[in-house]
């Protein structure tokens, strides 16, 4: 149930402004700062994106070049080393990009001090020269570029590479090698391009050694005028991106260039790449955040359990969180700036404008007319002019603060997390449910949720994942309303799609189509058949027909024992959010409990009893007991089957509700928990299916043809449990378990009449002979079973319910 007349709409004033509140809060503790360096950029969207904003593409291409850099003043160390090998040749760092388009932005090379680097010489051919490359790269260098000779001159460590200087293929400036830790050896050739306006680990090494960064493309991801007259106003990624392959050729700098295939980052909502690229955004520091973060996982129930280590390694990762975005609307960070760009967000500042935009509404910030009307009396005569940014807020800033909804909730338990469950996709991990935890524990202190749950995503019936492109995407209306042509695509209606969902492990990514959703309706078909069942032989059944526990049968106290364990099973699987152990539940209590034991068992009791007669109405008792449970536990799987059930039998009770969603959740007595009839009926079945291989192989030997045909003698000794055990049964009640006309137990010394099927059966240690003779009696007309003296006279049963009923004289 919701609370439908109270929604919650990050759209809304209200919303907007505790968004801006938790944003002043975190500029309060000093969580929010402006800085420049690369951020992942959409030149498709115009707009920085976070991490979670990411999608990966495993099979992007990418031009990779391996270009030479010819060094010019070298380190004391090298330098001794290559003196005796210079025989008028230059020495070249080697280098190896995905990149190509990021050489003009190029400010360094770094290596790592610790590495082992080779000098490697190339005696003839376009590429002939020496070459510094990481010693472990050597073999891979040698068979990327064909040689068939490369000699292996000397070996330097990483160490005495640094101090020495390269000329710039481009812009022919003098550059710098140095040291990096962030430098492997696992791909590449171990010297690292290093343009810290295209990279954060660029930026970062270069940040330590003072570089100052480079970042020559616009917002639209094409090159400025910084770049060269050759390549400005050409996009980074295409053309820019050959044109500069093309001048490291001209300047015979380009020593190989292949097509590569990898991972790469796209923007999620227009599929198109992105760039790490230096702009000024605004940041959330979000480092000191993180171990209490982490702390307070650890107090979250995770379903499933994997979850937590998944959204941990995120939040741990996250050094910062970069929450401005460049768009045309969204809330927005109401930053202003003076004339000479300075920013000014402070908490005096942000506190202002969210009383004017609480007024006016945050659509004022992009119409008002007047900056001043945004700037606090505080700022108004320092000598300065200011103006608005129109950045706006992250989208995972909105969502993530949907937790403010809730502190003012009537009735909630301030002991308890704001929300009981926060439930996503497994992509939320570094999405919504970080964002979430994020913001509330800069500005709570603790986790905004209780419980996290978290899905798979939806398949093809091969596994599949859908794609539009493919063509195998499934629309949950073509399910509910089927397609156009109705026979070969019906309508199935919304229960079938709920229990489907029901039905699955939805932790993991799970498969959908035609032939699974019509499984999953006859799985549905047979759920409602049962309620059919139930509630056709409660028609005339009220409340004030109950019957006491004390006086029903056996069968009855042990099928509302069994209706307990249910009850039990299903509600802590609810508990669990362990939806498909609900649906287990549901279909073995349906085929097994019920179907092919309970209603067998009661039929004829149902049938052919008198309709007021106390056997009746205890059968009609535990049906009801069942009935209301049943239609509880399916009722949030299948909410309009579980609607129309109740409707037809909620005039039972003399205060129905109006709806079964009102009537609270499954009841069950504590006097139903009979261990020890349990005990004893798990005996009586295990005896049941002995009996029904006798009645199996004599129905296949054509000496009957229903069970009812049947008498039953059972053979065993009166010391041993099971015989201890039969004489607690009348036959009346065996024969219904059994389903047979005549049940009889004989002590096993008693002589037995072979009997056209036989079985020596073990029972959980005690033996017992089981023999069927078809019965001699005659077929009742009415309960069809063998207990009439004639043909086609009633059996003495019947004969007395029928006098009962009519008020017919003996």
């Amino acid at each position: 149930m919701g609370d439908w007349d109270n929604p919650y709409l990050t759209l809304t004033n209200d919303y907007e402004i505790r968004q801006l509140r938790v944003l002043t809060n975190m500029i309060k503790h000093g969580h929010i700062y402006r800085q420049l360096k690369p951020v992942y950029w959409s030149p498709s969207s115009k707009s920085a994106l976070a991490e979670s904003e990411l999608e990966y593409k495993e099979d992007h291409v990418s031009k990779s070049i391996h270009v030479r850099f010819s060094l010019k003043e070298l380190a004391p160390a090298l330098k001794k080393k290559w003196e005796s090998y210079a025989k008028n040749q230059k020495l070249y760092a080697l280098i190896w990009t995905t990149t190509p388009w990021t050489i003009p932005s190029n400010k360094a090379i770094s290596v790592h001090p610790a590495l082992n680097y080779s000098l490697v010489e190339i005696p003839v051919g376009d590429k002939k020269g020496a070459y510094i490359v990481n010693t472990d790269r050597v073999e891979a260098f040698k068979q990327e570029i064909k040689a068939e000779n490369i000699n292996v001159l000397d070996e330097v460590s990483g160490q005495e590479l640094l101090g020495s200087t390269y000329c710039h293929p481009l812009n022919h400036g003098t550059m710098p090698i140095i040291g990096g830790d962030h430098v492997t050896a696992e791909s590449g050739t171990g010297l690292v391009h290093t343009a810290p306006g295209h990279g954060m680990e660029d930026y970062e090494v270069c940040l330590e050694h003072k570089i100052e960064m480079l970042s020559p493309v616009d917002d639209n991801g094409c090159f400025t005028k910084e770049a060269g007259s050759d390549l400005e106003g050409k996009m980074a990624f295409t053309d820019g991106n050959a044109t500069v392959i093309q001048l490291l050729e001209k300047e015979s700098a380009l020593v190989i260039t292949q097509d590569y295939k990898h991972k790469y980052p796209y923007d999620w909502r227009t599929k198109q790449p992105v760039m790490l690229r230096a702009t000024a955004q605004w940041f959330a520091n979000v480092e000191h955040l993180q171990q209490q973060a982490v702390e307070n996982l650890k107090k979250i129930r995770m379903i499933p359990e994997v979850s937590v280590r998944r959204l941990e390694q995120f939040t741990l990762s996250r050094k910062e969180w970069c929450i401005s975005r460049q768009r045309s609307w969204g809330v927005p960070i109401p930053a202003l700036y003076d004339q000479n760009g300075e920013a000014l967000l402070t908490e005096n500042s942000v506190e202002y404008i969210i009383k004017v935009l609480q007024e006016k509404g945050t659509d004022a910030w992009w119409e008002e007319q007047d900056d001043s009307v945004f700037v606090a009396p505080k700022y108004r005569n320092d000598g300065k002019v200011y103006k608005r940014g129109y950045d706006t807020m992250d989208v995972w800033f909105d969502s993530g603060t949907s937790w403010t909804m809730l502190q003012n909730m009537p009735g909630r338990d301030p002991k308890k997390p704001l929300a009981d469950v926060y439930l996503e996709g497994s992509d939320q991990h570094r999405g919504w449910f970080q964002s979430s935890l994020l913001t509330s524990i800069a500005v709570t202190g603790k986790a905004p949720y209780g419980t996290l749950v978290t899905h798979g995503f939806a398949l093809d019936e091969k596994g599949q994942k859908m794609s539009k492109s493919i063509g195998n995407t499934l629309e949950p209306i073509f399910i509910t309303e089927g397609g156009k042509d109705k026979k070969k695509n019906p309508a199935y209606g919304s229960d079938v799609l709920r229990y489907w969902v029901a039905n699955c492990e939805y932790t993991r990514d799970v498969s959908i189509g035609p032939s699974i959703i019509s499984q999953i309706s006859d799985s549905l078909r047979k759920v409602r058949t049962t309620a059919r069942f139930l509630l056709g032989n409660l028609h005339d059944f009220k409340e004030v027909h109950y019957v006491d526990y004390e006086r029903l049968q056996e069968v009855d106290k042990y099928m509302l024992y069994e209706l307990y364990k249910y009850n039990d099973r299903v509600t802590n699987a609810y508990n669990d959010f362990a939806f498909n152990r609900v649906a287990q539940n549901i279909q073995h209590f349906t085929n097994t409990t019920l179907s092919a034991f309970y209603f067998d068992t009661i039929k004829d009791r149902l049938y052919n009893e008198s309709e007021s007669s106390e056997a009746r109405r205890m059968a009609q008792t535990v049906l009801y007991e069942v009935l209301k449970s049943y239609t509880t536990s399916i009722a949030p799987f299948v909410c309009h089957t579980a609607e129309e059930i109740y409707e037809n039998y909620k005039e039972i009770t003399s205060n129905p509700e109006s709806s079964v969603f009102k009537t609270g959740w499954i009841k069950s007595n504590e006097q139903w928990n009979n261990t020890d009839l349990s005990k004893k009926w798990s005996t009586l079945l295990l005896l049941k299916g002995e009996v029904n291989q006798v009645l199996e192989a004599a129905r296949q030997e054509k000496h009957i043809r229903s069970s009812q045909e049947a008498d039953i003698s059972l053979f065993l000794s009166n010391d041993s449990r099971l015989g201890q055990l039969m004489k607690s049964m009348n036959s009346s009640e065996l024969s219904s378990l059994f389903m047979t006309s005549q049940v009889n137990v004989e002590n096993e010394k008693s002589g037995f009449i072979q009997g056209e099927s036989e079985r020596d059966s073990v029972v959980e240690g005690d033996n017992c002979k089981i023999v069927l003779h078809k019965s001699k009696h005659s077929k009742c007309p009415r309960c069809w079973n063998y207990r009439s003296t004639q043909d086609d006279r009633l059996c003495p049963r019947c004969s007395n319910v029928i006098m009962v009923t009519h008020a017919l004289p003996p």
